[in-house]
């Protein structure tokens, strides 16, 4: 409690010494945060930062003093960016992507890494957990049962993320069954544990510094490509005793950004050779106790250890609904569907609970749902899996083919002669008055390897225009799967032809709940046969929907 008291004191002094300054320069792409007692007040690059309980409150207040004001507080809302009429104030939006990128759409991968030679000797527990001799509140262990619980037995704590996408427009409150969703993490989100005992944690480190150590464990697990890093997210665990970005001081227990993010203290953005890089400053949280939510349940078993759990999964929710900071799902005042609802009460709607996975039972918060309340919103525990879409590029509104592999010209731009299903591009197969073979495929992996889709269902939206006779399927349309190699066909799904003109779009869907779990190419071959007549085969808006 003495601890508690003097760390009070510090951010109290600290927060007085800031409010009088000059008001802040934002960073393009970071809300602008007035409320001094937020933890991203002068410091953007924390990202979803959760507040200790005691900061917290002093947020409230100030917002309740100060209705009027642009902040991050709690309860605040303003106009939506960009002028977009949102569907309702209080709901996170999406932020456009951030150099590319705005949510997980694979399998999360969490990786641990418990940075500096402070966190001991290593050892290992009955389930195979690393131990370290300088973890004396086994924050170790028990991180590693949480994120290897999650995705798992069916919980649907993480159901509640996969309602948000990306490939929508900024601004944009819902997501269309087309667009790529975050992704339930299949069978465990942990990926992997580092103890970096290389060098001493910094006493403070800094952002760039935490950045760094991301990059470096990025480069250890061998995930040296920008692909390999899309779906991963790095944890920096800093041991007992650390203050890493001062948060004893400053009055977080954790918070989440990218590598590239200029605002970083210490030296700003730090370079990659993997791509992007996301990552958690984890600080060690039961050195704050209650004010990290330690014992904020009071029933259960390590009661001492419920913060742990409440911040790690504060973080990774807004991880994966917001992977580079702020592209991805915040509201209009810039907090992100965890920091919506950070500190409810156990027994309220949303607040937080224990949530029993099969490798134990943890205390969790509630995380922000669009969709919830008729779409006005609100704070959920659990939700519904919603599927997941596998295929990239799914209706070709990148302007290009990539990932899909076809014939030359039949990507075609929106017109009269050639009409899209949504958006502005498609693809058409075929239109040649001479005999002609167009093909367009793409490999997909039906689930990832120990995944546990129950159900993939492929579908796409097809028009075909032609002036062929009907009295004859003269020209065709296979789709087909074929092996991971392209070249032996597993299943002829359907076969279409230009008697099946019918002068407008039309959806067809087919499971391949069969393929649960093997790498396929789906493939469509247009063959004009007939001289002198032809038909266009229109494709658009495919999908691969596994949940």
């Amino acid at each position: 409690m003495a601890l508690l008291a003097a760390s009070a004191a510090t951010q109290a002094a600290a927060i007085a010494a800031q409010a009088g300054e000059a008001p802040e320069a934002v960073a393009a792409g970071h809300p602008h945060v007035t409320n001094p007692y937020a933890p991203a007040y002068h410091h953007p690059y924390r990202g979803g930062a959760v507040p200790t309980r005691g900061t917290a409150a002093r947020m409230a207040s100030w917002a309740r003093q100060h209705p009027g004001a642009v902040t991050a507080s709690p309860g605040a809302v303003t106009a939506s960016p960009g002028g977009v009429q949102a569907a309702s104030a209080n709901n996170v939006r999406y932020g456009g992507g951030n150099d590319g990128i705005g949510v997980s759409t694979g399998d999360e991968r969490v990786y641990l890494v418990f940075f500096g030679s402070q966190w001991g000797t290593q050892g290992a527990n009955a389930n195979g957990d690393v131990t370290l001799s300088g973890d004396p509140s086994g924050e170790a262990p028990y991180l590693q049962e949480m994120f290897r619980g999650l995705g798992t037995g069916g919980e649907q704590w993480s159901g509640v993320m996969t309602q948000y996408c990306e490939g929508v427009g900024a601004g944009a409150q819902t997501c269309p069954a087309t667009a790529r969703h975050v992704a339930y993490p299949h069978g465990g989100a942990l990926a992997g544990v580092w103890v970096d005992e290389s060098a001493a944690s910094p006493a403070q480190a800094t952002g760039s510094e935490l950045a760094q150590e991301a990059i470096d464990a990025a480069t250890h697990f061998g995930n040296t490509t920008a692909a390999s890093n899309r779906d991963s997210s790095y944890v920096i665990l800093s041991p007992t005793g650390t203050d890493p970005d001062q948060y004893k001081e400053q009055g977080f227990c954790a918070w989440h950004d990218w590598n590239g993010d200029t605002t970083l203290s210490g030296t700003g953005a730090v370079p990659s050779p993997n791509g992007d890089i996301a990552f958690t400053n984890m600080p060690y949280v039961t050195d704050l106790g209650v004010d990290c939510g330690a014992n904020f349940i009071r029933s259960g078993s390590n009661r001492n250890l419920q913060g742990v759990s409440i911040v790690a999964g504060h973080e990774y929710a807004e991880t994966i609904t917001d992977q580079n900071p702020a592209g991805g799902w915040i509201d209009s005042v810039g907090q992100e569907n965890a920091d919506k609802c950070a500190w409810k009460k156990p027994g309220t709607t949303g607040g937080v609970a224990l949530l029993t996975l099969p490798t134990g039972t943890f205390a969790m918060q509630g995380t922000w749902a669009n969709n919830a309340n008729s779409g006005n919103g609100g704070c959920l525990f659990t939700q519904a899996i919603k599927s997941s879409q596998l295929l990239r590029n799914p209706g070709f509104e990148t302007g290009t083919l990539t990932p899909w592999v076809a014939t030359a010209g039949v990507l075609k731009k929106k017109s009269s002669s050639f009409p899209a299903h949504a958006g502005s591009w498609l693809v058409r197969l075929g239109g040649r008055t001479a005999p002609h073979t167009d093909t367009l495929a793409q490999t997909v992996t039906v689930a990832p390897t120990g995944g546990t889709y129950g159900s993939a269902t492929f579908s796409f939206w097809l028009e075909i225009k032609t002036n062929d006779p009907v009295s004859k399927a003269s020209d065709t349309l296979k789709v087909q799967v074929l092996d991971a190699g392209g070249t032996v066909v597993k299943q002829t799904l359907h076969v279409y032809s230009n008697q099946n003109a019918v002068g407008h779009y039309v959806q067809h869907s087919f499971s391949l709940s069969s393929f649960l779990g093997q790498t396929i190419v789906l493939k469509f071959t247009g063959a004009q046969t007939l001289a002198g007549h032809s038909t266009s085969f229109f494709i658009d808006d495919t999908a691969l929907n596994a949940s």
